[in-house]
């Protein structure tokens, strides 16, 4: 086994260190699509407590300058789902242009209401709460509560309310996209090691890795790759030096993708 330099092994190790930081305030998140689960559980639960006939959240793709619908609760969920609307669309793009929430309580006399929209979901509404999702000062998503079943109209005690779903929303979609960071930088960098030549012992497990992910951008156990990386850490010096090298590229990775999305 070969010797390594002692600031090799420190530097080895505050990496590894950030990426287990990055990892443990995930938490649940780093289970594929459990973003998405928690979504619904939210969308689910302010459904039900405002007595609500549907409930959804749509997501912002600045790109591409559109919203999309991902979650959704009660009438019209499975046809809203996947559907994009232009990013200053509807009642919904007007909350993430102004970043401000609205209640309305006949969207039909209200100009800015894409009834086009709702007729396509098979479910036009009388009155609409929404609510801007936001996470470090930034409108990432919206989240609506269609009719409020046993009231006509949503009050400002109704409003403060639906915040505090939002909040708990932003934490999620936030949480999920520093899983697709992390997935994305993962296995990017251990396709480039395996192309350069990773350790014999350890080329079939990345292999594995790499074919059980082609494609879909997302690790399913990302666990199992953090072990490989720390068990380098034991071993000689050329092993370590790769793994820095892939540990290095990640945090860089992390860190100019982070920035850009402001998470």
């Amino acid at each position: 086994m070969g010797s390594d330099s002692p600031s090799d092994a420190a530097e080895l190790g505050a990496v590894l260190k950030y990426l287990t930081a990055i990892i443990t305030s995930s938490g649940h998140a780093l289970l594929p699509n459990f973003g998405d689960q928690l979504l619904q559980s939210i969308v689910d639960a302010a459904g039900q407590i405002f007595g609500a006939a549907a409930a959804s959240i749509a997501l912002v793709d600045y790109d591409q300058n559109m919203l999309e619908f991902v979650v959704a609760f009660g009438h019209g969920n499975r046809d809203v789902i996947g559907q994009r609307i232009p990013l200053d669309a509807g009642i919904a793009g007007y909350v993430v242009m102004t970043g401000q929430p609205i209640a309305i309580a006949d969207v039909l006399q209200d100009p800015r209401f894409n009834q086009d929209f709702a007729k396509s979901t098979g479910y036009v509404p009388n009155s609409i709460l929404a609510t801007p999702l936001e996470w470090q000062e930034r409108v990432i998503g919206v989240m609506e509560v269609l009719d409020k079943i046993e009231a006509p109209r949503f009050d400002l005690r109704d409003m403060e309310l639906l915040g505090l779903f939002a909040r708990q929303a932003s934490i999620a979609i936030a949480q999920s996209q520093q899983y697709d960071l992390i997935a994305e930088a993962l296995l990017q960098s251990l396709s480039t090691w395996v192309e350069q030549g990773a350790p014999a012992e350890l080329r079939s497990t990345l292999e594995e890795v790499l074919e059980a992910n082609a494609g879909s951008g997302r690790l399913r156990d990302l666990s199992q790759v953090m072990s490989v990386l720390h068990e380098l850490t034991s071993s000689g010096e050329p092993e370590r030096k790769m793994a820095l090298d892939v540990l290095e590229a990640i945090r860089n990775y992390l860190t100019q993708r982070a920035s850009r999305l402001n998470i």
